[in-house]
């Protein structure tokens, strides 16, 4: 099993759960975060005063699914969540060594 978790533009959450959905992803967390990469955030006029804003809003999506199905998904998080400008955001992959359904104790992919 593999735990993808995609930091992405808060804009483009509705086309990446709408593609994930297409390909029959169901189960995902969506966090709101704050952060930067290579864009270090901006400068804005805020009252006559100007500040730096350095911590960007971002959207953190995580999911665990098979391996089999790892790739797929990664390609279809990135086509959906990719504007071609900086600051559209990374996709990590984990291991997941297992996983355990809460409700009646299902391990491995049938927790899935």
């Amino acid at each position: 099993m593999r735990k993808i978790e995609a930091i992405i533009q808060p804009h483009k959450l509705e086309d990446a759960k709408e593609a994930l959905k297409n390909i029959g992803v169901d189960g995902m967390t969506i966090t709101e975060v704050r952060g930067h990469g290579r864009q270090k955030g901006h400068t804005e006029v805020y009252r006559g005063m100007e500040y730096k804003v350095d911590l960007l809003p971002k959207v953190k999506l995580e999911m665990v699914v098979t391996d089999e199905r790892a790739d797929e998904v990664i390609r279809t998080l990135a086509a959906a969540a990719r504007t071609g400008k900086i600051g559209d955001g990374k996709i990590f992959v984990y291991a997941v060594a297992d996983a355990v359904r809460i409700r009646n104790d299902d391990r491995g992919e049938s927790a899935l």
